[in-house]
């Protein structure tokens, strides 16, 4: 028995590696966070030189983690990782627009820096921004590894395939779940333990979209859970606590359970 289970873990370890060791990503990940957020460290740059070098540096460890990334096709690693820093520019503003989001958003607060430095809700969505550019550019495993790195950190669960708009605030955040196919638009706010998931899990339904869509400027306060591909929350709407939707709100909606007696009945604003 104990031969026998040795030797599958041999075989096992003769594949050859499907991509980089998980200290590898975090370092690069780490590094670069700390390249566009000076917040996250003590280094300062002496001068625009020493900038170039060091985005240079990134550049050549990026390439290094998608050679070892066997999915990836070897002449087309220069390219993706061309394009992948020509579009940390606009990644490097929506996180700004999201950390003033946040600090707009919350009175306790003090300032951008500190939104950059200490909250999960900003560290998460960064690393979901840099994920997602990454998975817009067809890189096989690396975007999931980078966003279960800041899963693992924070306890925010956000698939880089899904769609986020601009100024997204995640206040608190621990056991937020986005699923790959929501979409999010602007200025949405989502309190801790948000469920954006699928009605069904079936394996059939990969390439369908299983989860929601959260259109401009809505709330959605802690424990909500938000189901279905087809299911839309109209702009502007207000999701209260800990309910539980399956169909479409209409814009403008307040959706919140009250108490009445002994029973609890939601707002029934929502589309039939």
């Amino acid at each position: 028995m104990k031969q026998a289970f040795l030797k599958k873990i041999y075989q096992a370890h003769q594949q050859p590696k499907a991509f980089p060791g998980s200290k590898e990503v975090e370092l690069f990940l780490t590094d670069l966070l700390q390249f566009l957020f000076p917040e996250l460290n003590t280094i300062r740059f002496a001068s625009p030189l020493e900038v170039e070098t060091r985005f240079n540096q990134l550049k050549l460890d990026f390439e290094k983690l998608l050679i070892k990334t066997e999915a990836c096709q070897r002449n087309s690693v220069m390219s993706v990782c061309q394009c992948f820093f020509s579009g940390l520019d606009e990644i490097y503003e929506k996180c700004l627009e999201d950390s003033r989001a946040i600090l707009e958003g919350d009175p306790a607060a003090i300032d951008e820096k500190e939104v950059i430095r200490t909250y999960p809700g900003f560290f998460a969505i960064a690393i979901y921004r840099i994920a997602h550019l990454a998975c817009s550019l067809d890189v096989p495993y690396l975007p999931r590894i980078f966003t279960e790195f800041a899963h693992g950190k924070t306890g925010i669960d956000i698939h880089p395939s899904a769609t986020i708009g601009r100024r997204f605030c995640i206040d608190h955040g621990t056991g937020i779940v986005i699923g790959a196919t929501t979409k999010i638009g602007d200025d949405v706010k989502i309190y801790q333990g948000v469920t954006l998931g699928a009605l069904s899990v079936d394996k059939s339904m990969a390439r369908q979209k299983r989860h929601p869509t959260i259109e401009n400027n809505v709330v959605i306060y802690s424990g909500a859970t938000i189901l279905g591909g087809e299911t839309i929350i109209g702009h502007n709407s207000i999701i209260g606590g800990n309910v539980w939707i399956t169909r479409s709100v209409a814009p403008f909606a307040k959706i919140y359970y009250s108490a009445k007696g002994n029973q609890k009945i939601l707002d029934t604003n929502l589309k039939k």
